[in-house]
């Protein structure tokens, strides 16, 4: 095996994936099961998706039913993943509570209209989710003394989302605002990933952030349009387009990498 191929080497590790039944999710799961990973998904939807079942037949890739904002579900898989495989290397916090434009109404109001309890339920599992993997499931890694986490945040967590790209909705009847709780969770997400960088440095457990950008899901024609004139390469991500980057903040090939943020936005930010 040659040294490029030894620093990418993740076969025989284990990782648990957040949200991992999404689009994101799912890709990420496949990358890290087809490089020899075992794969343990937190999601809390019922109905595990085509891929998912496909990848579980051929590898070491197992469901739990976990709610990432109850300390308790959390314990309780990791305990299951401890007694089945050992502890974890690498988690990828990925779930997360978003308001894309398809979205009910009642989260794509003004933000001086925006309620309380929407607020709260994003920050319950953006922030608190996230608090309480990287507690239980990142505390478990200091204590072995190694480890790997990836916060995913957002460009709309660098700058503030462009409000101009929704005004198509409020002309054919239908307003969209992208909420602020979106964005001021995921930027948070940026400083709390610095937080435990330094905090579990000397411990060996890593913790870097992804920025991903917008991922083309089959879109309506005019939200791509505003969208993607905003992105200096003119498109959206396709969902496979941040595989490389889970393989490389997983693996030794980042081995002095933490508390960084890597941003993969088409030069959104760069503007």
């Amino acid at each position: 095996m040659s040294n490029l191929d030894n620093i990418f080497n993740l076969n025989g590790k284990i990782a648990v994936i957040t949200g991992g039944n999404g689009q994101l999710g799912t890709e990420y799961v496949k990358t890290l099961a087809e490089a020899g990973v075992k794969v343990a998904i937190f999601d809390v939807t019922k109905k595990i998706n085509e891929t998912l079942n496909g990848l579980a037949d051929k590898y070491p890739v197992k469901f739990f039913d976990v709610d990432i904002s109850n300390k308790e579900n959390v314990v309780d898989a990791l305990e299951k993943i401890e007694d089945d495989w050992g502890v974890p290397d690498i988690l990828i916090n990925n779930a997360a509570l978003d308001s894309p434009p398809g979205a009910n109404p009642i989260e794509n109001k003004s933000f001086e209209d925006y309620s309380i309890e929407s607020w709260e339920s994003v920050l319950k599992v953006n922030l608190t989710g996230i608090f309480i993997t990287c507690q239980v499931i990142g505390g478990a890694m200091a204590k072995s003394g190694r480890g790997s986490i990836i916060n995913i945040s957002s460009t709309y967590g660098v700058v503030s989302p462009n409000q101009n790209i929704y005004k198509y909705r409020a002309e054919q009847g239908t307003p969209f605002v992208k909420p602020a709780s979106y964005s001021a969770t995921k930027s948070a997400i940026m400083n709390f990933t610095r937080y435990l960088a330094t905090y579990w440095a000397k411990q060996g457990v890593r913790v870097n952030t992804l920025v991903p950008s917008g991922v083309y899901n089959y879109q309506d024609d005019n939200f791509l349009k505003n969208y993607c004139d905003l992105v200096p390469m003119g498109r959206m991500a396709k969902a496979s387009e941040y595989n490389g980057a889970i393989l490389f903040l997983s693996s030794d090939a980042s081995s002095y990498m933490t508390g960084a943020t890597l941003i993969i936005d088409g030069g959104w930010t760069a503007w």
